[in-house]
């Protein structure tokens, strides 16, 4: 995250843009902090007991808590609804995100996992553990100091513990201002059907989708910024 453009004063910014900057930051920790009610049909907790272990120990939230009890779903797209590390961006673009999915999907979904203190790869331990053919889990991403709602999709065909990043395709940025729901769920649709055909997914499956396939909205006028 950059910002640019915002003058100076002397060798100093402006107070303005200071006082913005520390208004962002202070709101994007409070966004990683934070916890929101996840809806789903099973619930289900990493091995990070608390928030306070989810961020110091990354390797506890992929993997599940000893005893998780899951039910079989064999041949289906589980998808695991993740708090990540901003739970407000998941609670609020996943719902829409889901129903716009069901039309779409050539895969029955089976019952939405709900994953508390969960990092990514811990999709990978639900969906072997219930047979799921391919896994999507919707997990809140990173706060930058411009959004503190943004929530990722990453998907794995047949997901069993151990598969690396470069086994996922990851779509980003879905929010207000980013990637709709809707444009997310169709992007989702077709690299799943893809995933059918390859039997895989990540580094040998291609986004060839066609962009005009992709509703993006105007993004809101705010202060001069790049993102990553």
């Amino acid at each position: 995250m950059a910002r640019v453009a915002l003058g100076r004063v002397g060798t100093a910014q402006p107070t303005a843009a200071h006082l913005a900057f520390q208004a962002a930051h202070a709101q994007a920790r409070d966004a990683v902090w934070a916890q929101a009610v996840l809806s789903g049909d099973v619930m289900v907790h990493s091995q990070a007991r608390d928030r306070r272990e989810y961020l110091l120990r990354p390797d506890l939230g992929r993997l599940l808590a000893p005893g998780t009890a899951l039910p079989a779903c064999p041949g289906a797209l589980v998808v695991v609804v993740a708090d990540g590390l901003c739970a407000a961006g998941v609670a609020a673009q996943a719902p829409a995100l889901i129903a716009a999915l069901r039309p779409l999907t050539p895969l029955p979904i089976g019952p939405v996992v709900v994953a508390s203190q969960a990092r990514v790869a811990l999709g990978d331990a639900v969906g072997a553990a219930m047979g799921a053919r391919a896994v999507a889990v919707l997990i809140g991403e990173r706060p930058g100091l411009s959004a503190q709602d943004s929530m990722g999709i990453y998907l794995t065909w047949a997901p069993v513990v151990g598969r690396t990043d470069a086994e996922r395709n990851c779509i980003s940025n879905i929010r207000p201002g980013g990637l709709s729901a809707e444009a997310a769920a169709a992007k989702l649709a077709w690299l799943l059907r893809a995933a059918m055909g390859l039997c895989a997914t990540g580094v040998g499956l291609k986004d060839d989708m066609p962009a005009a396939s992709l509703a993006m909205p105007a993004a809101p006028a705010g202060p001069a910024e790049l993102l990553p």
